[in-house]
């Protein structure tokens, strides 16, 4: 039993530092510009090692977006007690973790803007997207609590459905942060934190009562 556990961790171990060079040299290069066997050499590991447990690219690419975003995502969940919260308050807490992003964490932003064109461009589905989209689920899931929150205490105007209402705001503020963080924006001398705060005025003030 001992081996067998001390083996499975080995195992795990090994996967993690494939995962983790992968994203560095994915957000350094881009992920068309890498090769598998150029992750595996990074990682220390032989190319037959990463292919017992990525079996191509995509797989790879999925389960290193699954990694960063749960790992950030975990990260906000515990940062902060929302038990005694409204559900106002949790919306924006939920706003502001798109600027936290834009400050702190902007080469899983350039790797998220890589990961979206990869996969499109590698025709990959939803079974082999399934581990990316388990993680956005469960931030769906947080959202739709709030939304259910901000409905009983009536700190939200929730006439538009919570599904509506988390997919504008998602796509709304990861796209402009993704712009700031990247430069894919016109440089007109603004500082982009107070264009993105804005932003996030303008949705709190379009939802919060």
């Amino acid at each position: 039993m001992h081996n067998a556990e001390k083996d499975a961790r080995g195992m795990a171990e090994k996967r993690q530092k494939l995962i983790e060079a992968g994203f560095a040299l994915f957000v350094d290069r881009s992920i068309d510009a890498v090769s598998l066997e150029t992750v595996a050499k990074a990682s220390g590991v032989g190319v037959a090692t990463l292919y017992r447990y990525f079996g191509n690219k995509v797989e790879l690419a999925v389960a290193i977006s699954e990694w960063q975003w749960r790992e950030y995502l975990n990260t906000r969940a515990q940062d902060r007690n929302m038990g005694n919260c409204t559900g106002a308050q949790i919306f924006a807490y939920y706003l502001d973790g798109f600027l936290d992003l834009f400050r702190s964490h902007r080469e899983l932003l350039r790797y998220n803007q890589l990961f979206n064109i990869f996969v499109r461009g590698a025709g990959a589905d939803d079974t082999a997207l399934a581990p990316f989209t388990r993680v956005i689920d469960g931030l769906a899931k947080r959202f739709e609590y709030c939304w259910q929150l901000g409905a009983s205490d009536g700190t939200l105007r929730t006439d538009t459905p919570w599904q509506q209402a988390f997919s504008t705001t998602l796509h709304i503020m990861l796209a402009a942060v993704t712009r700031y963080a990247v430069g894919l924006v016109y440089n007109a001398g603004i500082d982009p934190e107070t264009e993105l705060i804005l932003l996030r005025d303008m949705l709190m003030k379009q939802y919060a009562v």
